[in-house]
């Protein structure tokens, strides 16, 4: 059976989401950014900038896995409003483990020096983990709406 969320409760909690799908969402932007950039000629500086990104998504990621799946977390409030969502909270719970995997993977790869010959394979790295990302945030915005019957957004 499910019972309707405290207005109060969900109201904290999705502002708490919502902040960090902005948050997050500016992260991404800015790794998309730095992944484009010209490499050519200037693989050291490009894998550093890249580093850089990537070490301020490990800290996003994090905070949106926090918000989430943390003791007072969004998903807790689902599964309590909403039982029969404990599958689509479970695989976005499973996703986080996969995708945090991939952002580490991704800072061991640019640790400095990055050189002309690593630059292909941490683009596409990248660009792997960038779809993921994607598409985790939109299937945790479906789940939001489908608890909720509210669009939280892109974050913009």
């Amino acid at each position: 059976m499910d019972f309707p969320p405290d207005s109060a409760v969900m109201g904290r909690d999705l502002d708490a989401v919502r902040r960090r799908r902005a948050d997050l969402r500016d992260v991404i932007a800015e790794f998309e950014h730095a992944l484009a950039s010209p490499a050519t000629g200037r693989a050291v500086v490009w894998g550093e900038r890249v580093h850089h990104v990537v070490g301020e998504l490990v800290v996003e990621f994090a905070e949106h896995v926090d918000v989430t799946e943390g003791p007072d977390g969004l998903h807790q409030a689902i599964l309590a409003a909403a039982v029969r969502l404990a599958n689509a909270v479970n695989a976005l719970t499973d996703e986080h483990g996969v995708i945090a995997a991939e952002i580490a993977s991704l800072v061991a790869a640019t640790e400095p020096p990055v050189t002309a010959e690593d630059v292909a394979t941490i683009r596409e790295q990248g660009t792997q983990l960038l779809g993921h990302i994607v598409r985790h945030r939109q299937r945790g915005a479906d789940l939001i709406y489908e608890a909720y019957a509210l669009d939280i957004g892109g974050g913009d």
